[in-house]
């Protein structure tokens, strides 16, 4: 009985892992549409591509959701900051120097 109860459990965390992981997924997919918008607004004729990778893959967790929740509610200010402090920071310029994009007047 407790080896099925324990196998039980293995799969409803396994599960729940697994409905994390899409959660995530749709929420980097939701984000990067709202940065990629952002960053094509402050920098014309870039490719905001690989700057957009840069600055989610340099966001915390809250931070994806504040910026994917913006492709529901529309981009404020608020929005537009985060974005440009993700992209300010070390991590994410040294990223995208090593995109081969140069410093970018953040």
């Amino acid at each position: 009985m407790r080896i099925l109860f324990a196998l039980s459990c293995a799969v409803l965390l396994g599960g729940c892992e697994v409905a994390n992981q899409a959660a995530d997924q749709i929420a980097r997919s939701q984000a990067k549409t709202v940065v990629n918008g952002v960053v094509a607004d402050k920098f014309p004729g870039v490719n905001a591509a690989p700057i957009t990778d840069c600055v989610i893959d340099n966001a915390s967790a809250g931070e994806i959701l504040s910026i994917a929740s913006a492709a529901a509610t529309g981009v404020t200010d608020k929005t537009v900051d985060t974005v440009l402090d993700i992209a300010s920071r070390p991590g994410t310029v040294e990223c995208i120097t090593g995109a081969g994009l140069g410093l970018l007047s953040i």
